[in-house]
């Protein structure tokens, strides 16, 4: 009997050991094998800590290779407030428990803080919720002080990486550089423009942290790898854009001026050696100055031109065979065409000019009179070519393209006015680009700011740039140059633009401008555009200032004159050769 029930008694523990046995095989294959990916995805995402991988935004640099834009990285230092408790620290003398006194003292002795601040910021997000897990303890700190800290091996202490523009030469080229926001997006200038070439990806990853809020090393996985960006090489000479900016700010603050600007390029090829602007600003702290300084007017504000525009009109009625530096013209102080259009001249001079003395004397009525033989089709042309209406190869962030209206929509004043540069509107870029092409044997170059981009592998690509263009003949931009250079030989410009050993060829203007209320000011914008060397020009130097106190050309003379002295002390330049042609007899 007793034997039957002992079987029994074992028989049904079997049972029950088979069903506890199988309760638990059922939940291991449920746990390990069916429900795996389920687990382990909650698990992970209890213990991953998502982390940004940032790309690195790429340089700019100068035509030399001087850094004008670089990213450098700033960290964010965090704490995890509920594991912020005693660690033991390994010394030389063995091992020492620090408190989260002691640490936030160590880490106050870097940042600059005080080790008080540190602890309050801890039990206020305690006091807020007991189990916070992030607080800033100091924001920006730089790559030094990040050392410093992360040396410390405080296990609940945290980075973040922050990556930080920074422009080691300040204001020098910021008008042209642009800026980034503070989350790193491009906003101006070629930061935005050229975002393309210098624009990092971010990527991104993950980290386990285990129970004590410590990183669990090993445990970091790459999920989307970042790129960096490449390096911006510019056409710019970071010495020679510091000069013009510098030599601008003086003049232009001397003379009281509203704005300012000084572009040179090189004949040949169209290259933009400096673009200055003032006033201009430091990208590295763009809240300091006023929106409408943050960026380049050199190519998004245009303007009537003036005098300069002369020159052009003298290049166009050349190549069409209508005149020769030699041709007359009965140019009054005042004229009133059939037309109703009206005008004066700003200064006295002869009645009885030819074509070199109206450039020499500036008239608007001689070149009116001489401009109206070309047909308002051809001069339309001609203005096309030379760049006129027409936004450069740059592509600058809200460039202008200037205003060129069609020929058959000039009104009566437009038609006679915009032969002296009134009744149109040019940057101060495309005249530049202008004056070139009548220093280029007649060929425009296209403007060029972006030499190339450099990738982290060393694969350069070179911008792409539009065919030259064929504005005049190789002899009629020769003959342009020479009436240019007896203007500063035979004029006022001889006593202060002169250099000795170098040949120059200029044109000043003194421009009216819109009061905004659709007529003109009493200030000006006054220019010098200038070409040299005369005899075989390399560079153009065109400098303009608003509503100078002394209303004159006169007062940016000394500007050009010394950045032409610096390039040719720095490119070392040699003298003239030859002589220049006199037309001293065309007056």
């Amino acid at each position: 009997m007793k034997t039957r029930i002992n079987r029994r008694r074992v028989a049904m523990s079997f049972v029950v050991v088979v069903i506890i046995a199988g309760f638990f095989v059922t939940r291991l294959i449920d746990i390990q094998i069916l429900g795996a990916a389920a687990y382990n995805e909650a698990s992970y995402g209890k213990m991953s800590i998502p982390e940004t991988i940032y790309g690195t935004r790429g340089d700019i640099v100068d035509s030399a290779g001087t850094v004008l834009a670089t990213e450098r990285m700033t960290y964010d230092v965090t704490v995890s407030p509920r594991n912020a408790k005693n660690f033991s620290r390994t010394t030389e003398k063995g091992e020492v428990d620090i408190t989260p006194q002691v640490a936030a003292k160590e880490i106050a002795a870097i940042t600059g803080q005080s080790s008080d601040d540190i602890i309050s910021t801890i039990n206020d997000a305690l006091a807020e919720d007991p189990n916070s897990d992030f607080a800033y303890v100091a924001k920006g700190v730089d790559v030094d002080k990040f050392k410093l800290i992360k040396a410390l091996e405080v296990p609940w202490i945290y980075f973040e990486q922050n990556p930080d523009r920074a422009y080691p030469n300040g204001a020098v080229a910021g008008n042209i550089l642009g800026y980034v926001g503070s989350d790193g997006t491009p906003l101006a200038g070629l930061e935005l423009g050229s975002d393309e070439c210098v624009g990092g990806v971010n990527g991104s990853q993950t980290y386990a942290r285990g129970a004590d809020g410590v990183r669990i090393p090993g445990s970091t996985v790459v999920t989307d790898a970042a790129k960096n960006g490449s390096t911006l090489q510019l056409t710019i000479d970071a010495d020679l854009q510091w000069f013009a900016q510098q030599t601008l700010a003086s003049t232009a603050s001397a003379e009281n001026a509203k704005w300012g600007m000084t572009v040179v390029m090189e004949v040949e090829t169209g290259r933009l050696l400096a673009v200055a602007d003032y006033p201009t600003f430091d990208p590295n702290n763009i809240d300091a100055y006023a929106p409408e300084d943050r960026g380049s007017r050199a190519f998004t504000s245009p303007f009537e031109p003036g005098s300069t525009m002369k020159t052009l009109t003298a290049a166009s009625i050349l190549e069409a065979g209508l005149v020769t530096p030699a041709t007359p013209v009965y140019s009054p102080q005042f004229m009133e065409f059939d037309n109703g259009a009206r005008f004066r001249d700003h200064g006295p001079h002869p009645a009885n000019l030819t074509l070199q003395g109206v450039l020499g004397f500036s008239s608007n009525t001689g070149i009116a009179q001489l401009g109206a033989l070309l047909n308002p089709e051809s001069r339309y042309d001609s203005l096309v070519k030379f760049g006129v209406g027409e936004s450069t190869a740059v592509d600058f962030p809200g460039e202008s393209a200037g205003l060129l209206r069609p020929s058959d929509e000039w009104d009566n004043q437009s038609f006679y006015t915009m032969f002296f540069g009134q009744g149109l509107t040019l940057t101060s870029i495309q005249m530049a680009n202008a004056y070139a092409a009548i220093g280029n044997d007649g060929v425009r170059p296209p403007v060029s700011l972006v030499d190339s981009c450099v990738d982290e592998n060393g694969n350069t690509t070179k911008s792409s740039l539009p065919e030259p263009v064929q504005v005049v003949t190789a002899e009629t931009a020769r003959t342009t140059v020479d009436m240019l250079e007896n203007v500063v030989t035979h004029g006022w410009l001889k006593n202060y633009l002169t250099i000795p050993g170098y040949r120059i060829a200029a044109k000043t203007s003194t421009a009216e401008q819109s009061d905004g209320m659709g007529g003109y000011s009493e200030k000006f914008i006054v220019s010098l555009a200038a070409l040299f060397p005369a005899d075989d020009p390399k560079f153009v130097v065109l400098t303009s200032l608003a509503s100078p106190d002394s209303n004159s050309s006169a007062s940016i003379v000394p500007d050009v004159n010394n950045v032409i002295k610096q390039i040719i002390k720095t490119r070392e330049i040699q003298p003239s050769s030859g002589q220049p042609i006199d037309y001293a007899d065309y007056y």
